[in-house]
């Protein structure tokens, strides 16, 4: 007798959505027991998260301001019809061509952008799904540097059935991406039967926190057409750079430095979730210099448009070039503020980050405080006591892809001064109970303790095993970190 059919389909029943990983947990267990500065302050403070609420005020002073910009306002009800009917998937022309226009001037004005080659998508993540359908098959393959951002699993894989093949970068050089390492992934796709159909990148780099320089994406460019793939550039955080050396976008170098690469190769994925800190607009841009894929992911955007409400607004608000001007210079002037508090905060205690010029996180570097030999499973253990009873949702590297064990993302542009505070003085008091109780077993060490037979003080070698390790210290009851309280 034939066993009864399936009842979901495997998309539905499978794994492929990628949740079941230590990025989305860190967020159940922020979403089981919330910091609140007034109401819980013994809660898990959400550090998984990069959003940018440094700047908020700004749009929310300018929407004010201009009471037009919304049909649901005395002074825009007269575009209230026209708006509320708008259907067009080619998205609103004053939108489209506001958006172009911010796409230069986030870009410094080094390069210009086609209003017909804007194309909508339902947030950066719809616009990298819309990417991976138009350039590859299933069972294609895109080449990642390493670490990358998590959600690329999801975003590009899941509903499309295609490969991410990892660039192995390396905290020697600063993860920079080299030619090297790119043939090297190349070739080992290639040689296990896998066609490459491209490179995918982010710059500014997330989790990195630092932007990739123009000799680099001019070798990437100028690879692409080599090799006949196509590059595909995340530029979801061009607005969110704050110090030296500046951003370069793709489009700029494809214009002024390599003026022969093949620009039908060429692929930029934009969002204003993270530069406006808007991811509940749920805008996300493809822009290609390719007709077809402009075509094709035009046609696909009506599986995940923008609201003609939200275009209106953004319209008015892009296109208002003075504002643009001070808020990405404000932005910029407070995200670097608040890099350098946090990073110093942490340099209290002798914890080191990657140095960032851009993004909304720091890559911290806690490889000193991994137990035992530095393997992925030892990050893991580190990063449940941080999440469980420091009660910081931080994102592990081995999550980003990571290949070195000990590297973790932290978000601290998402939260307000205070709330940041006390997040870096339950890191600092968490450091300093581990360096405390590291060098009370190395004290107990030099007297001879751990010369004796273990056979005969197992307990004790046991017990000296367990203080080497920053697990011990927040295990015991009377770790006042257990309980979190501040």
């Amino acid at each position: 007798m034939a066993g009864k059919p399936e009842l979901l389909s495997r998309m539905a029943a499978g794994d492929g959505h990628g949740e079941n990983s230590s990025y989305f947990d860190g967020w159940k267990a922020y979403d089981e027991n919330p910091f609140d500065l007034h109401h819980n302050r013994g809660g898990v403070i959400q550090m998984g998260l990069a959003e940018n609420q440094l700047s908020l005020d700004l749009i929310e002073e300018w929407s004010k301001a201009h009471p037009e910009a919304s049909i649901c306002t005395a002074e825009g009800a007269s575009q209230f019809k026209r708006i509320a009917n708008f259907q067009d998937y080619h998205g609103l022309p004053e939108f489209r061509q506001a958006m172009a226009q911010f796409m230069g001037q986030v870009r410094g004005w080094k390069a210009t952008f086609d209003p017909d080659r804007v194309v909508m998508s339902g947030g950066a993540t719809g616009a990298q799904e819309t990417l991976a359908f138009c350039l590859a098959n299933p069972g294609e393959a895109f080449l990642v540097p390493t670490p990358y951002y998590p959600g690329f699993d999801r975003d590009c894989c899941w509903r499309s059935g295609i490969k991410l093949l990892p660039i192995e970068c390396h905290s020697s050089n600063d993860f920079r991406l080299t030619k090297e390492a790119l043939v090297t992934a190349y070739e080992s796709a290639r040689s296990s039967g896998t066609v490459v159909k491209g490179i995918l990148i982010t710059n500014p780099s997330n989790p990195l926190g630092t932007t990739t320089d123009r000799a680099t994406l001019a070798m990437l460019a100028t690879f692409a057409k080599e090799h006949r793939v196509h590059l595909i550039c995340d530029e979801i955080y061009a607005g969110s750079a704050f110090a030296k050396p500046e951003f370069v976008s793709i489009a700029e170098v494809v214009e002024r430095d390599v003026p022969g690469a093949d620009r039908d190769l060429i692929h930029i994925a934009y969002s204003l979730s993270k530069d406006f800190g808007l991811p509940g607009f749920r805008v996300g841009i493809v822009y290609s210099f390719n007709d077809a894929v402009v075509a094709c992911a035009r046609k696909m955007s009506s599986f995940g448009l923008v609201s003609s409400q939200t275009q209106h607004f953004l319209a008015k608000m892009l296109g208002d070039e003075a504002f643009m001007a001070m808020f990405l210079r404000e932005s910029a002037a407070r995200l670097a503020a608040r890099n350098e508090r946090f990073t110093a905060g942490l340099r209290e205690v002798g914890i080191g980050c990657l140095r960032s010029n851009a993004g909304l996180f720091s890559w911290m570097d806690l490889r000193g405080m991994l137990r035992g030999e530095k393997t992925a499973e030892a990050e893991l253990e580190l990063w449940r006591v941080i999440v469980r009873k420091v009660k910081l949702n931080v994102s592990p590297g081995t999550s980003f892809h990571c290949r070195e064990p000990g590297w973790f993302r932290v978000c601290h542009a998402n939260m307000d001064d205070e709330t940041m505070e006390v997040a870096l003085d339950r890191i600092r008091r968490f450091v300093r109970q581990h360096q405390h109780q590291k060098a009370k077993a190395q004290r107990w060490a030099a007297k001879g303790h751990l010369h004796l037979s273990l056979q005969r003080h197992a307990g004790i070698a046991s017990q000296y095993h367990a203080l080497s390790s920053p697990m011990a210290a927040l295990l015991s009851p009377r770790s006042p970190l257990v309980h979190a309280a501040s």
